[in-house]
């Protein structure tokens, strides 16, 4: 199953400033307005490297920041090969919460071979540009975040250990949000937890367009002759690993803001949603108690008018009607269930329209969807609950794809604290 190794993580050294002012969110997350001020707080930012915007060509000028940045010393990979212990400390409706995760290289595998499962459908804009980077740079400068089982946290207890002495850094960013690394050097406890995995599935969580990206570089250094030695870096990716059942893991819903539909009627659309759903009228705070109460009930809600139409789905049934070749984990998923029956059947929001963001945006926070609808730039917005971990599995075990953008993990996982070194 899951191979993990060892690796000497490339890291900013104490020349290139605190920390803090050198790490950054996930690329994919981050304005151009944020990226400038992250580089004017600090001009040796991850930003650089990880969302190149310099020159006419972008992913060559990261290229050479890294090969400078390496020449003068403001990053340099750790001399003993390691694993590393990540944790974030943060708070979710006023209350704090923690996870801590593993972070290594995991040996790339195909997904058909069922060791590193996926759950989500990718972009092929996205994993693009994650190439064209990872050629020009032969470095993760980010870590795929992934889940395991652990039901008798053999795993973690290890981890919880491991950590309970000083932690080789230890900040906060912008956000408030704290984090934590040690490193694990000891060749027995990196045997111990190389063992432990070995007859576990890894699960992504976040980072789909990096995963495949590096399996399209493993091959790409193999036919120039490069990474046939099976423990060549190329073969193998860093990752974070956490604990699926654990209670600091969190997931949040992304909202679906639809916008720009010439022929948009609500009546009709209600109409039609009859069909499948038992509809009832109330406030949006309404709808979202009654949303928190669902429970196994497939329910989502309408925003629109400044009211809420909360959705419940009267027969399961018609969703296998409709996806006979599909899983009853993925039929079940509410995602599915409105992008099914609601807009591919009543909106005619079809999968390329979904994929390309024509008529769709997402968005994790209500409060942003419902503004859309009230300022009048979009149609309607549906809102939904998260997707459950264990569903998440379920679909991924089935060998398939959620929608994309079924969840949202928080918090992201930090840019810049522990870079993987591919090709020196």
């Amino acid at each position: 199953m899951a191979e993990i190794q060892a690796f000497g993580a490339l890291r900013f050294t104490h020349s290139a400033g605190e920390i803090s002012e050198l790490v950054c969110p996930p690329y994919d997350i981050i304005s151009e307005e944020e990226r400038a001020a992250y580089l004017a707080r600090n001009p040796h930012n991850i930003i650089r490297l990880e969302l190149p915007r310099e020159g006419a060509d972008p992913y060559r000028a990261a290229g050479d920041t890294l090969h400078t940045w390496l020449e003068q010393k403001i990053l340099a990979c750790d001399e003993v090969n390691s694993l590393y212990i990540y944790e974030e400390i943060f708070q979710v409706d006023g209350v704090e919460k923690s996870i801590k995760g593993l972070a290594c290289r995991v040996r790339l595998e195909e997904f058909s071979a069922g060791v590193v499962l996926p759950h989500e459908e990718t972009l092929s804009k996205a994993k693009e540009d994650r190439f064209n980077l990872m050629n020009a740079t032969g470095c993760n400068f980010s870590s795929i975040y992934s889940l395991y089982f652990d039901k008798d946290e053999t795993v973690y207890s290890r981890i919880t250990r491991l950590s309970s002495g000083k932690p080789l850094l230890d900040f906060t960013g912008g956000d408030g949000i704290r984090h934590r690394v040690w490193q694990v050097t000891d060749g027995n406890e990196i045997a111990g937890l190389q063992a432990a995995f070995e007859d576990k599935k890894l699960y992504i969580a976040d980072g789909h367009h990096r995963y495949e990206t590096g399996l399209r570089y493993r091959e790409q250094l193999r036919s120039r002759g490069i990474a046939a030695d099976e423990n060549h870096p190329a073969n193998f990716i860093m990752m974070t690993l956490f604990h699926m059942e654990h209670p600091g893991l969190v997931v949040f819903p992304t909202h679906r803001i639809i916008r720009d539909l010439e022929k948009f009627n609500v009546s009709a659309l209600l109409e039609g949603c009859g069909q499948y759903f038992s509809i009832t009228d109330c406030t949006l705070d309404e709808a979202e108690a009654l949303l928190e109460k669902a429970g196994s009930h497939k329910t989502l809600a309408l925003y629109h008018g400044g009211r809420a139409k909360v959705l419940e789905l009267r027969d399961a049934a018609v969703m296998a009607q409709l996806l006979p070749h599909q899983s009853e984990a993925y039929r079940q998923l509410d995602v599915t269930i409105l992008h099914t029956l609601i807009l591919e059947r009543l909106l005619g929001i079809d999968k390329e329209n979904m994929a390309n963001q024509v008529n769709l945006t997402y968005s994790r926070d209500i409060t942003e969807a419902v503004a859309a609808v009230d300022a009048g730039k979009a149609n309607c917005a549906f809102i939904l609950n998260p997707t459950r971990v264990s569903e998440i599995a379920d679909v991924a075990g089935a060998g398939e794809k959620m929608p994309q953008k079924s969840t949202y993990f928080y918090p992201k996982l930090i840019t810049g604290h522990l870079m993987n070194q591919i090709l020196e």
